[in-house]
């Protein structure tokens, strides 16, 4: 019986790498069948969760109904990169000693068929804060609502990442009111502004007020790279149509106001890709032909 990878909707952990991957140049289809299948021993869903890009869908001839690549939001008033890659691997532990093992007996099962296209470290921060030290995923769903807005019907989600950069100089630049403007929340208390403008990332955002409704399950985590930093955002459901509706609204392309967490951050990356459910344990790669 096929069951979803379970990390897609427990709590974050403590440290957390995500890799993202693309098929080296001439490799073979049966090269690279083989390499999944050393990739499904591992990718316990647990430890680590697995994404499928289209590109590889499409190397290998296999039809996934839904999967697509990002290639940014029509409209958009600010740039949004479209950042595709082959395989997405979201590596988890509260150690992080046993994320270089983990990684390691990864890139091993890859060798010879993918090569590494990015490496972002990832932590949990205060408790579950951005670094900008507001609350993240203060509007997820909890318990079967989870399941049933990032679960498809075989067990399979569907992700969006983006990979957010902040300027801290113009964050800080700013007055803690302004900050909570930006926001829509007071960031001692995480209480929503009633009188929050209309850019306030809050309204740009909620849910609960598009029609249909577009909610997501966010794994979002802070990342840093020497004095570099940011928000890896992360949200899974079982189409890619709520993430786009948020962030067409949050790009102006909806009704021309842009969300104001622009003023102070970037996203440098954008992808789509596919979590295939598990069966026996493992990832069913079965759609790409791997038995």
């Amino acid at each position: 019986m096929s069951q979803h990878q379970a990390a897609i909707v427990q709590d974050l952990p403590l440290h957390a790498v995500y890799l993202s991957f693309d098929l080296q140049e001439n490799v073979s289809q049966s090269a690279v069948r083989e390499a999944l299948q050393r990739l499904q021993t591992l990718a316990d869903g647990e430890r680590l969760v697995i994404g499928i890009g289209a590109s590889l869908a499409g190397f290998l001839q296999a039809s996934i109904p839904g999967l697509r690549e990002f290639t940014g939001i029509a409209g958009s008033k600010v740039r949004l990169p479209a950042t595709p890659a082959a395989l997405w691997c979201w590596l988890r532990e509260d150690e992080r000693g046993e994320l270089l093992h983990q990684q390691i007996r990864l890139q091993q099962a890859l060798a010879g068929a993918f090569v590494l296209q990015q490496k972002t470290d990832a932590f949990k921060y205060a408790g579950g804060r951005d670094l900008s030290g507001y609350e993240d995923g203060t509007e997820n769903p909890q318990g079967d609502e989870a399941l049933a807005v990032a679960i498809a019907a075989d067990g399979g989600s569907y992700v969006a990442i983006q990979q957010w950069e902040h300027r801290f100089e113009r964050l800080q630049a700013m007055p803690q009111a302004e900050q909570d403007d930006m926001i829509g929340r007071r960031k001692d208390d995480n209480e929503e502004l009633e009188e929050a403008p209309e850019s306030a990332h809050v309204k740009r955002t909620a849910q609960e007020n598009f029609e249909p409704e577009a909610f997501v399950m966010r794994r979002s985590m802070p990342w840093a790279d020497g004095v570099r930093g940011g928000l890896y955002f992360v949200a899974f459901a079982t189409s890619y149509d709520a993430f786009e509706a948020q962030l067409r609204r949050m790009s102006g392309a909806e009704d021309g106001i842009t969300d104001a967490l622009f003023q102070f951050t970037q996203p440098q990356t954008g992808s789509y890709f596919w979590c295939p459910p598990l069966l026996s344990g493992k990832a069913d790669l079965r759609l790409l032909g791997v038995g």
